[in-house]
């Protein structure tokens, strides 16, 4: 079986959790002998190759012979473009190319035109431009490689998952790893939102990272319950028997480590911080990440007056991440809600103690691991207590912690994904 499968990032050049659990959900599909080619935005150098056939869109070129010009336009309202040899087709006029059927009598004449775009590949202010034309190409790529079935991740490759359908006939299955309610709360963008139910909508198949997931896409996308399967997410096996960091201090450390953002609850982590700080101010604390509410943290932290005790560390990746569990004593994830959430499962199989909020898609699938409410402060600084002064409960969470994340392995997913993929041609 032959997949076509788009993402938007690919370790090792990652921004979050999404990148890497692309890279194991394709080294699982690898195993069971399943051929991924995989196309992100842009190719950095570095990526690892062993297991897909990775593309980058920005060598992909645009021409009359692989792009049906007359039928592009057929399927969008008229659109006034300057010089360019292609047009600039915006996000909502794209959107219209691969959603609604609108008939015009627009005739266009152009014999020869090429274009290839560059991509950033990142989350700039380009980002909604880059989108559509991300699905540009894959209308292209459609075409150009053989394959069986479409898998699109999270709502930045939904457009280009629906216009591959569209291109080669296959069936699309969309891939949730969070909606813009978990990244905004109630406040969502209804630009984005319209996004991931049109993606949604068109797909044969959706599949969730959690069941709390799976009840987002039911009852606030209005997806038929029948199309819509969970899939949880794994952990990559890393030998951290080889990766040694100087502590450099006496103190126990209580790590947050994600974005600094609304969805993953920093502001939480800063008010347990302080409460344990009263009771025992021997603690340090270190919060890893970037984010809008990074300047916040900051002036949160420095009117509770514990600088000397809390450090910011930036965005870490790869050993880095490794390096900092290896020197952490507690690990929290006060997410407000989190589709899933794969640090957790990266500390534990460092045989660091995690402390997660109820609000998470990994609570379902985890014994071993304090719960709390995100909310609850009070009920969070008593973990962090627990687990920085009592040896028993520290041991235990390490030892049984441990041994439960070694069996949620990428190859289990990875054959729950094949069976939605063979489900496909049953249907």
């Amino acid at each position: 079986m032959k997949v076509l499968m788009f993402g938007w990032e690919f370790p090792p050049h990652i921004t979050g959790g999404l990148g890497t659990a692309c890279y194991g959900l394709v080294k699982g599909l690898a195993k069971k002998n399943i051929n991924v080619i995989f196309v992100v935005p842009r190719l950095f150098g570095g990526e690892d190759n062993r297991t897909a056939y990775l593309l980058s869109a920005s060598d992909v070129e645009i021409n009359e012979r692989n792009f049906n010009y007359e039928e592009y336009w057929k399927n969008i309202k008229y659109y006034e473009i300057g010089s360019s040899l292609i047009p600039y087709v915006g996000p909502e006029d794209f959107l219209k190319l691969i959603g609604k059927e609108s008939t015009v009598n627009t005739h266009f004449d152009e014999k020869v035109f090429r274009a290839k775009y560059q991509f950033s590949g990142k989350y700039g202010e380009s980002l909604y431009a880059e989108v559509s034309r991300y699905a540009l190409i894959a209308s292209v790529l459609a075409k150009e490689h053989a394959h069986d079935v479409i898998h699109a991740h999270d709502w930045l490759t939904y457009p280009a998952g629906m216009a591959a359908k569209k291109a080669s006939g296959k069936p699309l299955v969309v891939h949730v790893h969070a909606t813009e309610f978990d990244r905004s709360g109630e406040n969502i963008n209804q630009y984005v939102f319209d996004i991931e139910r049109k993606g949604m909508e068109a797909a044969d198949r959706v599949i969730t990272v959690s069941h709390l997931t799976r009840r987002y896409v039911i009852e606030r996308y209005g997806i038929p319950a029948e199309k819509v399967f969970t899939v949880h997410n794994a952990v990559e096996p890393v030998n951290t028997d080889e990766i040694h960091q100087n502590k450099g201090f006496p103190e126990k450390l209580v790590t947050f480590l994600g974005r600094i953002t609304f969805q993953k609850g920093p502001d939480y982590f800063v008010e347990a911080a302080y409460k344990v700080f009263k009771k025992d101010p021997n603690i340090r604390f270190v919060m890893a990440g970037s984010g809008d509410m990074l300047n916040r943290m900051v002036r949160r932290v420095a009117h509770y007056r514990m600088g000397h005790k809390f450090q910011f560390a930036g965005f870490l990746k790869g050993e880095e991440v490794y390096r900092l569990f290896n020197i952490s004593d507690v690990y929290v994830m006060p997410s407000v809600s989190e589709p899933f959430g794969i640090s957790p499962l990266e500390a534990m199989r460092s045989n660091v103690p995690v402390i997660i909020s109820k609000q998470s898609g990994v609570s379902e699938v985890l014994q071993y691991a304090f719960k709390v409410d995100f909310w609850d402060v009070d009920a969070l600084a008593d973990a962090i207590y627990g687990l920085t002064h009592y040896d028993g409960l520290s041991k235990m969470f390490r030892r049984y912690g441990r041994e439960e994340v070694d069996n949620l392995k990428w190859d289990n997913s990875a054959q729950h994904i094949i069976d939605i993929y063979n489900s496909l041609n049953n249907s």
